[in-house]
Protein backbone atom coordinates (compact mmCIF):
# COMPACT_ATOMS: atom_id res chain seq x y z
CA UNK A 1 0.00 0.00 0.00
CA UNK A 2 1.33 3.45 -0.96
CA UNK A 3 1.23 5.86 1.98
CA UNK A 4 2.42 8.90 0.03
CA UNK A 5 -0.21 11.60 -0.37
CA UNK A 6 -1.50 12.18 -3.86
CA UNK A 7 -1.05 15.64 -5.37
CA UNK A 8 -4.69 16.43 -4.58
CA UNK A 9 -4.36 15.24 -0.99
CA UNK A 10 -1.14 17.22 -0.51
CA UNK A 11 -2.86 20.34 -1.85
CA UNK A 12 -5.82 19.70 0.46
CA UNK A 13 -3.50 19.38 3.47
CA UNK A 14 -1.63 22.55 2.52
CA UNK A 15 -4.85 24.49 2.07
CA UNK A 16 -6.20 23.36 5.44
CA UNK A 17 -2.90 24.18 7.15
CA UNK A 18 -2.96 27.69 5.70
CA UNK A 19 -6.55 28.15 6.86
CA UNK A 20 -5.66 27.01 10.37
CA UNK A 21 -2.59 29.25 10.51
CA UNK A 22 -4.64 32.24 9.45
CA UNK A 23 -7.82 31.68 11.47
CA UNK A 24 -6.57 29.54 14.39
CA UNK A 25 -3.03 30.60 15.31
CA UNK A 26 -2.14 29.16 18.71
CA UNK A 27 -1.96 32.53 20.43
CA UNK A 28 -5.54 33.27 19.35
CA UNK A 29 -6.80 29.81 20.29
CA UNK A 30 -5.28 30.11 23.77
CA UNK A 31 -7.28 33.26 24.52
CA UNK A 32 -10.31 31.03 25.03
CA UNK A 33 -8.67 28.84 27.68
CA UNK A 34 -11.07 28.14 30.52
CA UNK A 35 -14.03 29.85 28.82
CA UNK A 36 -17.44 28.10 28.93
CA UNK A 37 -17.68 28.45 25.13
CA UNK A 38 -14.55 28.12 23.00
CA UNK A 39 -16.18 27.75 19.57
CA UNK A 40 -15.36 30.78 17.45
CA UNK A 41 -18.47 31.46 15.34
CA UNK A 42 -16.59 33.16 12.53
CA UNK A 43 -13.92 30.46 12.49
CA UNK A 44 -16.57 27.73 12.52
CA UNK A 45 -18.23 29.35 9.50
CA UNK A 46 -14.89 29.42 7.67
CA UNK A 47 -14.36 25.74 8.38
CA UNK A 48 -17.83 25.05 6.98
CA UNK A 49 -17.10 27.17 3.89
CA UNK A 50 -13.92 25.13 3.40
CA UNK A 51 -16.09 22.01 3.37
CA UNK A 52 -14.84 20.44 6.60
CA UNK A 53 -18.24 19.30 7.83
CA UNK A 54 -19.70 18.31 4.47
CA UNK A 55 -16.50 16.82 3.13
CA UNK A 56 -17.83 13.29 2.63
CA UNK A 57 -21.44 14.11 1.79
CA UNK A 58 -22.39 13.35 -1.83
CA UNK A 59 -22.19 16.26 -4.22
CA UNK A 60 -25.89 15.75 -4.97
CA UNK A 61 -26.57 16.71 -1.32
CA UNK A 62 -24.35 19.77 -1.40
CA UNK A 63 -21.20 18.10 -0.09
CA UNK A 64 -17.75 17.64 -1.59
CA UNK A 65 -18.12 13.90 -2.22
CA UNK A 66 -14.57 13.16 -1.04
CA UNK A 67 -13.45 9.81 0.42
CA UNK A 68 -12.42 9.04 4.00
CA UNK A 69 -8.75 9.24 2.94
CA UNK A 70 -9.19 12.93 2.14
CA UNK A 71 -11.07 13.56 5.39
CA UNK A 72 -8.21 12.00 7.37
CA UNK A 73 -5.78 14.46 5.77
CA UNK A 74 -8.01 17.39 6.74
CA UNK A 75 -8.55 16.24 10.33
CA UNK A 76 -4.84 15.72 10.85
CA UNK A 77 -4.29 19.41 10.14
CA UNK A 78 -7.15 20.38 12.46
CA UNK A 79 -5.52 18.33 15.21
CA UNK A 80 -2.12 19.84 14.54
CA UNK A 81 -3.58 23.33 15.00
CA UNK A 82 -5.46 22.44 18.22
CA UNK A 83 -8.66 23.82 16.67
CA UNK A 84 -11.24 23.73 19.49
CA UNK A 85 -14.82 22.57 19.27
CA UNK A 86 -16.77 19.39 18.44
CA UNK A 87 -15.28 19.11 14.96
CA UNK A 88 -15.59 15.35 14.69
CA UNK A 89 -19.19 15.14 15.89
CA UNK A 90 -20.32 17.95 13.60
CA UNK A 91 -18.67 16.24 10.63
CA UNK A 92 -20.18 12.85 11.41
CA UNK A 93 -23.61 14.41 11.99
CA UNK A 94 -23.70 16.03 8.55
CA UNK A 95 -26.24 13.50 7.31
CA UNK A 96 -28.16 13.30 10.59
CA UNK A 97 -28.66 16.87 11.87
CA UNK A 98 -29.92 19.65 9.62
CA UNK A 99 -27.41 22.47 9.27
CA UNK A 100 -24.41 20.51 10.52
CA UNK A 101 -22.75 20.22 7.11
CA UNK A 102 -23.20 23.95 6.45
CA UNK A 103 -21.82 24.95 9.84
CA UNK A 104 -25.17 26.39 10.92
CA UNK A 105 -25.54 23.80 13.69
CA UNK A 106 -22.74 22.93 16.11
CA UNK A 107 -23.25 19.28 17.02
CA UNK A 108 -21.80 17.36 19.93
CA UNK A 109 -21.71 13.63 20.52
CA UNK A 110 -21.84 11.31 23.48
CA UNK A 111 -20.90 7.63 23.22
CA UNK A 112 -23.00 5.72 25.70
CA UNK A 113 -23.16 1.95 26.19
CA UNK A 114 -26.72 0.68 25.91
CA UNK A 115 -26.48 -0.71 29.45
CA UNK A 116 -26.17 2.83 30.83
CA UNK A 117 -29.65 3.72 29.62
CA UNK A 118 -31.42 7.06 29.69
CA UNK A 119 -31.72 9.12 32.85
CA UNK A 120 -28.13 8.60 34.08
CA UNK A 121 -25.68 11.38 34.89
CA UNK A 122 -23.12 12.05 32.14
CA UNK A 123 -20.45 14.58 31.18
CA UNK A 124 -20.88 16.40 27.85
CA UNK A 125 -18.22 18.39 25.99
CA UNK A 126 -18.90 21.90 24.62
CA UNK A 127 -22.52 21.87 25.78
CA UNK A 128 -22.67 25.66 25.93
CA UNK A 129 -22.01 25.90 22.18
CA UNK A 130 -24.21 23.03 20.95
CA UNK A 131 -27.35 23.22 18.86
CA UNK A 132 -27.82 19.44 18.94
CA UNK A 133 -26.40 16.49 20.85
CA UNK A 134 -26.14 13.07 19.19
CA UNK A 135 -26.13 10.12 21.58
CA UNK A 136 -24.49 7.01 20.16
CA UNK A 137 -25.27 3.67 21.78
CA UNK A 138 -25.59 0.04 20.75
CA UNK A 139 -29.19 0.61 19.69
CA UNK A 140 -28.47 3.47 17.28
CA UNK A 141 -28.32 7.27 17.14
CA UNK A 142 -30.55 9.65 19.07
CA UNK A 143 -30.71 13.45 18.91
CA UNK A 144 -31.30 15.60 22.00
CA UNK A 145 -31.99 19.33 22.23
CA UNK A 146 -29.21 20.65 24.52
CA UNK A 147 -31.39 23.49 25.78
CA UNK A 148 -33.63 20.91 27.46
CA UNK A 149 -30.83 19.60 29.67
CA UNK A 150 -30.19 20.58 33.26
CA UNK A 151 -26.44 20.97 33.35
CA UNK A 152 -23.66 22.32 35.54
CA UNK A 153 -20.30 23.46 34.18
CA UNK A 154 -17.28 21.53 35.44
CA UNK A 155 -15.09 24.07 37.22
CA UNK A 156 -11.74 22.84 35.92
CA UNK A 157 -11.83 20.62 32.87
CA UNK A 158 -8.82 18.50 32.00
CA UNK A 159 -8.35 20.34 28.69
CA UNK A 160 -8.83 24.11 29.15
CA UNK A 161 -10.00 24.26 25.52
CA UNK A 162 -12.62 21.51 25.97
CA UNK A 163 -15.21 22.79 28.46
CA UNK A 164 -17.19 20.06 30.20
CA UNK A 165 -20.72 20.07 31.57
CA UNK A 166 -22.18 17.62 34.06
CA UNK A 167 -25.71 16.60 33.07
CA UNK A 168 -27.67 15.08 35.94
CA UNK A 169 -30.18 13.27 33.76
CA UNK A 170 -29.92 12.47 30.06
CA UNK A 171 -33.28 11.87 28.33
CA UNK A 172 -33.78 9.20 25.70
CA UNK A 173 -33.98 11.70 22.83
CA UNK A 174 -35.36 11.19 19.34
CA UNK A 175 -34.13 7.99 17.69
CA UNK A 176 -32.95 8.86 14.16
CA UNK A 177 -30.97 5.77 13.13
CA UNK A 178 -30.45 2.15 14.13
CA UNK A 179 -27.55 -0.04 15.25
CA UNK A 180 -25.86 -0.15 11.82
CA UNK A 181 -25.57 3.64 11.75
CA UNK A 182 -24.14 3.65 15.28
CA UNK A 183 -21.52 1.07 14.29
CA UNK A 184 -20.48 3.17 11.29
CA UNK A 185 -20.34 6.30 13.45
CA UNK A 186 -18.00 4.60 15.93
CA UNK A 187 -15.81 3.23 13.15
CA UNK A 188 -15.49 6.58 11.39
CA UNK A 189 -14.95 8.37 14.69
CA UNK A 190 -11.97 6.11 15.38
CA UNK A 191 -10.41 6.86 11.99
CA UNK A 192 -10.92 10.62 12.10
CA UNK A 193 -10.27 10.82 15.83
CA UNK A 194 -7.05 8.98 15.05
CA UNK A 195 -6.27 11.63 12.42
CA UNK A 196 -6.75 14.38 15.02
CA UNK A 197 -4.42 12.51 17.36
CA UNK A 198 -1.80 12.11 14.62
CA UNK A 199 -1.92 15.87 14.15
CA UNK A 200 -1.28 16.33 17.87
CA UNK A 201 1.59 13.83 17.79
CA UNK A 202 3.19 15.59 14.81
CA UNK A 203 2.79 19.03 16.39
CA UNK A 204 4.59 17.93 19.55
CA UNK A 205 7.48 16.63 17.42
CA UNK A 206 7.82 20.08 15.85
CA UNK A 207 7.53 21.77 19.25
CA UNK A 208 10.16 19.56 20.89
CA UNK A 209 12.62 19.72 17.97
CA UNK A 210 12.24 23.50 17.72
CA UNK A 211 13.05 23.89 21.41
CA UNK A 212 15.96 21.44 21.25
CA UNK A 213 17.53 23.49 18.47
CA UNK A 214 17.46 26.77 20.39
CA UNK A 215 17.82 25.84 24.09
CA UNK A 216 21.49 25.72 25.07
CA UNK A 217 23.27 23.95 27.89
CA UNK A 218 27.06 23.94 28.38
CA UNK A 219 27.33 26.23 25.37
CA UNK A 220 25.59 23.83 22.97
CA UNK A 221 21.99 23.31 21.78
CA UNK A 222 20.46 20.48 23.80
CA UNK A 223 19.46 18.90 20.49
CA UNK A 224 23.10 18.00 19.98
CA UNK A 225 23.03 15.70 23.03
CA UNK A 226 22.46 12.05 22.20
CA UNK A 227 19.80 11.50 24.87
CA UNK A 228 17.66 14.34 23.51
CA UNK A 229 18.21 13.17 19.93
CA UNK A 230 16.85 9.75 20.89
CA UNK A 231 13.78 11.26 22.52
CA UNK A 232 12.97 13.32 19.44
CA UNK A 233 13.67 10.42 17.08
CA UNK A 234 11.30 8.18 19.04
CA UNK A 235 8.62 10.88 18.85
CA UNK A 236 8.97 11.07 15.08
CA UNK A 237 8.77 7.30 14.67
CA UNK A 238 5.62 7.10 16.80
CA UNK A 239 3.94 9.89 14.82
CA UNK A 240 4.80 8.39 11.43
CA UNK A 241 3.71 4.87 12.38
CA UNK A 242 0.40 6.24 13.65
CA UNK A 243 -0.03 8.32 10.49
CA UNK A 244 0.49 5.24 8.31
CA UNK A 245 -2.07 3.31 10.38
CA UNK A 246 -4.66 6.07 10.10
CA UNK A 247 -4.17 6.46 6.34
CA UNK A 248 -4.39 2.68 5.90
CA UNK A 249 -7.61 2.59 7.93
CA UNK A 250 -9.09 5.42 5.88
CA UNK A 251 -8.30 3.58 2.64
CA UNK A 252 -9.78 0.39 4.09
CA UNK A 253 -13.01 2.24 4.90
CA UNK A 254 -13.10 3.53 1.31
CA UNK A 255 -12.22 0.12 -0.11
CA UNK A 256 -13.48 -2.54 2.37
CA UNK A 257 -12.40 -5.34 0.03
CA UNK A 258 -8.75 -4.70 0.99
CA UNK A 259 -9.26 -5.52 4.68
CA UNK A 260 -11.45 -5.30 7.77
CA UNK A 261 -12.50 -1.63 8.22
CA UNK A 262 -13.58 -2.11 11.85
CA UNK A 263 -10.27 -3.69 12.87
CA UNK A 264 -8.27 -1.16 10.87
CA UNK A 265 -10.17 1.76 12.45
CA UNK A 266 -9.68 0.47 16.00
CA UNK A 267 -6.00 -0.24 15.35
CA UNK A 268 -5.48 3.23 13.91
CA UNK A 269 -7.20 4.86 16.86
CA UNK A 270 -5.13 2.81 19.28
CA UNK A 271 -1.75 3.63 17.67
CA UNK A 272 -2.67 7.29 17.23
CA UNK A 273 -3.78 7.64 20.86
CA UNK A 274 -0.62 6.02 22.15
CA UNK A 275 1.54 8.19 19.87
CA UNK A 276 -0.17 11.43 20.90
CA UNK A 277 -0.08 10.60 24.62
CA UNK A 278 3.55 9.42 24.59
CA UNK A 279 4.69 12.33 22.44
CA UNK A 280 2.91 14.83 24.66
CA UNK A 281 4.74 13.50 27.71
CA UNK A 282 8.09 13.38 25.89
CA UNK A 283 7.63 16.92 24.59
CA UNK A 284 7.26 18.12 28.17
CA UNK A 285 10.36 16.14 29.12
CA UNK A 286 12.43 17.71 26.32
CA UNK A 287 11.41 21.15 27.58
CA UNK A 288 12.70 20.25 31.05
CA UNK A 289 11.45 22.50 33.83
CA UNK A 290 9.90 24.88 31.29
CA UNK A 291 7.71 22.03 30.08
CA UNK A 292 5.68 22.19 33.30
CA UNK A 293 4.86 25.88 32.96
CA UNK A 294 1.57 27.19 31.58
CA UNK A 295 3.40 29.39 29.06
CA UNK A 296 4.79 26.42 27.14
CA UNK A 297 1.82 24.88 25.26
CA UNK A 298 3.07 21.28 25.47
CA UNK A 299 0.44 20.41 28.09
CA UNK A 300 -2.37 21.45 25.75
CA UNK A 301 -1.48 18.73 23.26
CA UNK A 302 -1.26 16.10 26.00
CA UNK A 303 -4.58 17.10 27.55
CA UNK A 304 -6.35 17.17 24.18
CA UNK A 305 -4.94 13.71 23.44
CA UNK A 306 -6.37 12.39 26.70
CA UNK A 307 -9.79 13.84 25.89
CA UNK A 308 -9.82 12.37 22.38
CA UNK A 309 -8.66 8.97 23.58
CA UNK A 310 -11.38 8.92 26.23
CA UNK A 311 -13.99 9.89 23.63
CA UNK A 312 -13.06 6.71 21.70
CA UNK A 313 -13.77 4.64 24.86
CA UNK A 314 -10.09 4.51 25.77
CA UNK A 315 -7.12 2.55 24.43
CA UNK A 316 -8.16 -0.60 26.29
CA UNK A 317 -11.47 -0.84 24.42
CA UNK A 318 -9.72 -0.22 21.10
CA UNK A 319 -7.18 -2.97 21.81
CA UNK A 320 -10.00 -5.37 22.67
CA UNK A 321 -11.71 -4.60 19.35
CA UNK A 322 -8.50 -5.30 17.43
CA UNK A 323 -7.99 -8.59 19.29
CA UNK A 324 -11.58 -9.72 18.76
CA UNK A 325 -11.41 -9.13 15.00
CA UNK A 326 -8.41 -11.42 14.46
Amino acid sequence: MDFELSDDEAALAEGMRRLCEGRFPLERVRRAEGAPVVVDGAGWAELADAGVFGLRRPESEGGSGLPMAAAAVVFEELGRALVPGPLLASHLAAGVVDGAAEGKAVVGALHRPAATGAGRAVVVEHLGALHSLVVVDDDGLSVIDPSSLEAEAVARALDPLTPLWRVARLPAGERVAGPDAAALWRRDAQVLGGALLVGLAAATVDLAVGYAKTREQFGKPIGSFQAVKHLCADMLVRAEVARAAVHAAAVTVDQPDVGDPVRAAAGAGLLAAEAALSNGKTCIQVHGGMGFTWEVPAHLYLMRARMLAAAMDGTGALAETVAERY
